[in-house]
C-alpha cells in the first residue's frame, strides 16, 4: 500500500461507489496512512456526545465520516468532469493535471 494520494484538502470531488455515490463535495481532509478522505456533507454519522461540563452539552451529533479514496475521484476544473490525476513537471515543479483535457488540477 503506498501512501502517495493524488487528492488534496480543498478539491472538489466526486465519489464514484458506495451509498453516497453520485455526490460531488469539497475535499475537508486527507489522511494518506489511513487511505481515507472526508468529504463535506458526505457518509452522515450520528454521534451521541455525553455532556462534559455547562459549556459543552451533550446531545446527538452529525458528522461527516471518511471514505476510502479509491471510491472517489477529482473533479477537474477545466472540464468539469471527475477524471484520474497525471504528474507534469514545469519549471522544475511537479504539478497535477487531468488526463481527461491535460488542465492543471
Amino acid at each position: 500500500m503506498s501512501n502517495s494520494v493524488k487528492i488534496k484538502k480543498g478539491d472538489t470531488a466526486v465519489v464514484i461507489s458506495g451509498k453516497e455515490k453520485g455526490k460531488k463535495a469539497k475535499v475537508l481532509a486527507v489522511m494518506p496512512k489511513d487511505q481515507k478522505i472526508v468529504l463535506e456533507a458526505t457518509n452522515m454519522l450520528t454521534k451521541h456526545r455525553k455532556p462534559r461540563s455547562q459549556t459543552k452539552p451533550g446531545g446527538i451529533i452529525k458528522q461527516e465520516g471518511p471514505i476510502n479514496i479509491s471510491n472517489v475521484m477529482v473533479v477537474c476544473s477545466g472540464c468539469s468532469k471527475p477524471s484520474r490525476v497525471g504528474y507534469k513537471v514545469e519549471d522544475g515543479k511537479k504539478v497535477r493535471v487531468c488526463k481527461k483535457c491535460g488542465a492543471e488540477l
